[in-house]
């Protein structure tokens, strides 16, 4: 079974860390679950849990990750269209921090960083063709990776990063193995 990554936009890290119990991704309609809590009768018994309440979850804009990672390869992504060095890129305290995690953290959501989403907004179609090239020849890829479908995931994360921008709103992973 493979890694699910979902970027999606929030109105800020409490909304986005929300998105950890939803059942299907932030994109999903599903529900949220909420925390199981053991149940103790009168004597301190284990007694079975109550019934549990599912509530609707907003639909949050939402991009597929295609297997590609939010931290490493993002991170080279974001040195490529900004200038910024790898070194820098995880050095930056927004870069990957884990806002909400579960299971020993098969379930996670992280934050993008903010140079990383400008570059995004503001790169046109032509730019992110062009970068996709050497991104895919990168050692994150194992030199194994299509331009061509790289250049579609850039050019749906760029159009998610213009309207998260337009909204006033930051970018996300949803983690999930």
């Amino acid at each position: 079974m493979g890694v699910l990554f979902d970027y999606f936009s929030a109105a800020s890290d409490e909304e986005a860390a929300s998105v950890i119990d939803r059942v299907g991704g932030p994109g999903s309609q599903g529900t949220i679950a909420p925390p199981a809590e053991p149940r103790r009768g009168i004597f301190g018994r284990k007694r079975p849990p109550a019934a549990v309440t599912y509530q609707e979850a907003a639909v949050f804009d939402t991009v597929s990750g295609n297997g590609i990672d939010p931290v490493v390869q993002l991170g080279t992504l974001e040195e490529l269209l900004t200038g910024r060095s790898f070194d820098d890129v995880m050095d930056d305290p927004r870069s990957g921090q884990a806002l909400a995690d579960r299971d020993g953290g098969e379930r996670l959501v992280l934050t993008l960083t903010e140079p990383l989403s400008t570059a995004l907004s503001t790169a046109s179609d032509d730019a992110l063709e062009q970068v996709a090239i050497p991104w895919s020849e990168t050692e994150e890829f194992w030199n194994a990776a299509d331009p061509a479908l790289l250049a579609d995931f850039l050019k749906d994360l760029a159009g998610l990063a213009r309207r998260s921008k337009a909204s006033g709103q930051g970018l996300y992973c949803w983690v999930s193995m």
